[in-house]
């Protein structure tokens, strides 16, 4: 993250040149009840989830994992970017970050501890493939078996991505990363190599981790690997490709894995959420939310680019053919969420019939300035995706927040403001799942610091604070807030 234009950024980013009308088609309640309204009816219900509701906690790879030269691992564009001086805060690198290739072990012991039997990790597509395509690493998979065997030996289900962000340098430097189709073709052909070899253990896998990031931060805004400001019809293309990697790679991915193997994505759309729960408000936040997610989630899921999202482009738009878009549409499993922060629609007598209501300067956030408090999103996100897309499985695969996370004399973190965003925003998820929508589970971003893109080392999610220069390992009063919540499977 950074706090010029962060990771998250990208829902603005991403969906102005979305915004407008374009046929919703049917956008009626899908057997969902109308969304509750009123303290009274919102006291009297139960504080539960779910019976079976997984509790789990994510980190990626190149933020935690460390070992960057070991086995055989090619440097990805994430480690190019770190290096070049400037790019990160106080020029901060994942060489070594959480050093989980080594300690996994006792990092299996944190979630072991909060209780959580799930754990989203993402594998290093440079470890496996070096060069991204060509010949395979025979020791690329060997840390991910190792890890996966520990996880199951401790009761914890592996959720695995495919790719969080780390593309090896050699496929930027051949063919310009995503701009390149070739580069969807290598995704495709990694994506089927990993599942033929650890879906006999590996139940759930992500494809792409939040298209909306490093395809709008790294390709447009430039202040993410690989730091590039393409110009708005090879960036639009770039966009095609990634979805049309995502596409190939759900293909691969059934042809190669267990048949017993579910595929999904894990996205950050862009969450519309009603600024007044009232009809009008919320009907426009619901086209606003197909709209605005126009380039990614709405091609994905409905096999078209919208209307507008193409008018809007005009000589820009991307190219591509309807096989293309059979490919991008392939069908999912289940759906995964990285929910943060909404934004916040009206109604309005435009021809797209919704506006983003801008936040004022004195709006709640936490450490990271683009983090605005806004709880409902984790009601409106799962409830958006089964209602517009008739989604039957869903995960929030990521939800936390930064803080400042000081240790105390008795070298504990009182992270309280996290405590506060984490009850406020369970308590939507769980107003959600009491309506009948069906979120399945959740993934608390993160299980511990680590590096924070181009934030480096500051700002924060973790659940346990890591001293950088041991590597020690600290529960914050933020994991006992999440490990009762986990074994009561209720709000405390």
């Amino acid at each position: 993250m950074s706090q010029r234009v962060t990771r998250r950024a990208f829902a603005k980013v991403a969906g102005a040149a979305a915004v407008g009308t374009s046929a919703v088609g049917a956008v009626g309640a899908a057997g969902l009840p109308q969304p509750s309204t009123g303290n009274a009816s919102r006291a009297a219900a139960p504080r539960t989830f779910p019976s079976g509701f997984l509790w789990g906690t994510a980190t990626a790879s190149y933020q935690v994992e460390g070992a960057v030269k070991e086995d055989g691992r090619a440097p990805s564009v994430w480690d190019t970017f770190a290096h070049t001086p400037g790019k990160v805060v106080n020029n901060a690198t994942g060489d070594v970050a959480d050093d989980h290739y080594h300690r996994y072990k006792e990092d299996v012991q944190l979630m072991n501890a909060l209780g959580v039997k799930a754990y989203r990790f993402s594998i290093a597509w440079p470890r496996v493939f070096p060069q991204g395509d060509g010949a395979a690493n025979p020791k690329g998979l060997d840390f991910y078996n190792r890890l996966i065997d520990e996880l199951l030996a401790n009761g914890i289900q592996p959720f695995a991505t495919l790719y969080h962000w780390d593309l090896p340098q050699s496929l930027q430097d051949r063919g310009g990363g995503w701009e390149s189709r070739d580069t969807a073709n290598a995704f495709a052909t990694y994506a089927g190599y990993v599942a033929e070899r650890l879906t006999d253990r590996v139940k759930h896998i992500f494809t792409i981790n939040e298209f909306g990031a490093f395809v709008e931060l790294g390709y447009k805004v430039g202040i993410h690997a690989p730091g590039l400001k393409l110009p708005p019809g090879r960036f639009n293309q770039t966009r095609h490709h990634a979805v049309l990697g995502h596409g190939l790679a759900v293909q691969a991915i059934r042809a190669h894995a267990k048949p017993d193997t579910k595929v999904g994505l894990a996205e950050d759309m862009t969450i519309c959420a009603p600024v007044i729960e009232t009809p009008e408000h919320i009907d426009a936040a619901v086209r606003a939310t197909r709209e605005m997610n126009a380039q990614y989630m709405t091609v994905i899921q409905e096999g078209k680019y919208t209307d507008l999202y193409l008018s809007t482009a005009g000589a820009d738009a991307p190219k591509f053919t309807p096989d293309d878009l059979k490919i991008i549409s392939s069908p999912l499993d289940f759906l995964g969420i990285n929910i943060y922060t909404p934004v916040y629609v009206r109604a309005d007598a435009s021809a797209q019939r919704f506006a983003v209501v801008p936040h004022p300067a004195s709006f709640p956030h936490m450490a990271s300035p683009w983090l605005f408090v806004g709880p409902e999103a984790l009601y409106w996100g799962p409830r958006h995706a089964a209602q517009i897309w008739k989604v039957k499985e869903i995960y929030i695969t990521e939800n936390g927040c930064s803080s400042s996370d000081i240790p105390a004399a008795d070298g504990i973190v009182y992270d309280t403001d996290r405590v506060m965003y984490l009850r406020n925003y369970l308590t939507q998820l769980q107003r959600a799942t009491a309506e009948g929508v069906p979120v399945n589970g959740y993934f608390l971003w993160s299980l511990m610091d680590n590096f924070e893109w181009a934030d480096g080392y500051t700002n924060p999610f973790g659940l346990h604070h890591v001293d950088f220069d041991t590597q020690k390992r600290t529960p914050k009063l933020s994991a006992q807030f999440y490990k009762a919540v986990v074994a009561q499977n209720a709000l405390v």
